[in-house]
């Protein structure tokens, strides 16, 4: 007999483990998450659920464990479709000869609706909740992830020279405002400034980013020492290492998030922890363009946050932040010589708390607690390679596969059902695909000829 005094719930949860992705590194074992108006109720042990949640729908998922969902920090969803087309290059070379080109020739708005719904679906299947995006015409990243039902933060890119979205860097700034008013009560979609980086945005447009940014309450992403060329360039050319330009201008803050920051010094290192700026680290693109390593350990002990991202899938090639965790993991130990470094939880709080803190969201989600948005994913530790599970939270970093994903639900939506996609049409995306395909594939041949 149910109690009396038990809460209603529309949708209880009983999981093997529940790993909410807090500061205390907690772990619950054969435990329930309850879920009521898109927000976590709370949490307890499944025998006690009775006693606390009279559940409109039960879920029982034995040998499964409960995270929140992963937080993407940095991205160019629509790059998608650019997936494997110019592999196996410098970043420049990548950049100037291949994507440059191909931006100019082919992004649109119809291509970013549809190379962000093919993103938004990959990274639904492997357990990714909410996204940073930062690409050409963000109106389109909006309507395909509101659509889907997933949580995104627009960072409107802004760049000096011409792109498909704006002619110089002051149209970008305009259009972020205006992005902004349009998309300010949204319940998914938030809005950043999103500069490129320091070697293609003047003094006069940052300056005004970091005053607008205050004014409007509005994250700044930007790709920031991402290489020892581009460092080298600005110390060449300006006489000073590009964070400390960014300090000098204003635009170090808590609310910039500086992409890649493979290349540090301890001046640099200094300037991040004093002025509180983020770190947004995307381990598996920095090695594929070998970009260079991010002190990832050395931050985190002066009390830097850092985030997890995968980059474009143009230069990743996917958008798995499981396996962002893991390499993650892994590529803080070699770098720092310490086997202790970055370990599994903190791993997870990554790319989960950090994430949303870095985006300004850790309020409303990250972690798994009472008051925050049910956004939440189930995975699967019962599979061969996860087994047996001594520890469910290093089987989660360094052991399991995004295929193992079995349920997501953003504000309490249901959009992945033991592993099928329940709001994007998998077949539909697989048509547009196989389009972009041969549109592509064709004019870029022809034009390397």
């Amino acid at each position: 007999m149910s109690n009396p005094n038990a809460v209603d719930a529309d949708l209880v949860i009983h999981a093997s483990w529940i790993i909410p992705a807090t500061e205390d590194n907690l772990v619950h074992r054969d435990a329930c998450l309850a879920v009521a108006d898109g927000k976590i109720l709370g949490i307890c042990s499944s025998h006690a659920a009775d006693g606390h949640f009279r559940a409109g729908k039960t879920l029982h998922l034995d040998g499964q464990v409960l995270i929140p969902g992963l937080i993407n920090t940095h991205g160019h969803a629509a790059m998608t479709l650019f997936r494997g087309i110019a592999d196996d290059l410098p970043l420049q070379t990548w950049l100037e000869q291949h994507i440059w080109p191909l931006e100019a020739q082919f992004v649109s708005e119809d291509f970013v609706y549809q190379g962000t719904q093919l993103a938004i679906a990959e990274m639904i299947r492997s357990g990714t909740t909410c996204f940073a995006d930062m690409y050409f015409f963000p109106e389109a990243s909006a309507r395909a992830a509101t659509e889907a039902g997933m949580r995104v933060q627009l960072a409107a890119p802004v760049i000096d020279f011409p792109n498909p979205w704006s002619a110089n860097a002051d149209e970008g700034i305009f259009k972020t405002t205006q992005l902004h008013d349009a998309w300010r009560n949204s319940e998914l979609v938030s809005t950043a400034f999103g500069p490129h980086a320091p070697y293609s945005v003047a003094d006069g447009p940052l300056k005004r980013i970091a005053v607008l940014a205050e004014e409007l309450d509005l994250p700044i992403h930007m790709h920031v020492h991402e290489t020892a060329l581009e460092v080298a360039q600005a110390v060449r050319d300006l006489g000073q290492r590009p964070i400390k330009r960014l300090y000098d201008l204003g635009l170090l803050s808590p609310r910039l998030i500086c992409v890649h920051a493979t290349q540090l010094n301890e001046q640099d290192i200094e300037l991040l922890k004093e002025s509180g700026a983020h770190v947004a680290h995307c381990p598996e693109s920095n090695l594929k363009l070998a970009s260079g390593f991010c002190p990832v350990d050395t931050l985190l002990t002066r009390g830097i946050n850092v985030c997890l991202g995968t980059d474009g899938a143009a230069s990743n090639n996917d958008l798995d932040m499981f396996s962002e965790m893991r390499s993650a993991a892994l590529l803080a130990k070699a770098v720092s010589g310490d086997a202790s470094a970055l370990p599994a939880y903190r791993a997870l709080r990554m790319a989960t708390l950090d994430g949303a803190r870095a985006l300004g969201l850790d309020r409303m989600t990250g972690s798994l607690e009472p008051g925050k948005c049910a956004d939440i994913v189930a995975v699967r530790l019962d599979e061969l390679n996860t087994v047996p599970v001594h520890n469910p939270v290093s089987q989660l970093v360094y052991s399991t596969q995004a295929s193992q994903v079995s349920h997501v639900w953003v504000n309490g939506k249901q959009l992945l059902n033991d592993g099928e996609l329940t709001s994007i049409n998998r077949r539909n995306l697989l048509e547009i695909a196989r389009h972009w395909q041969d549109t592509l594939g064709t004019r870029y041949d022809t034009a390397k000829q």
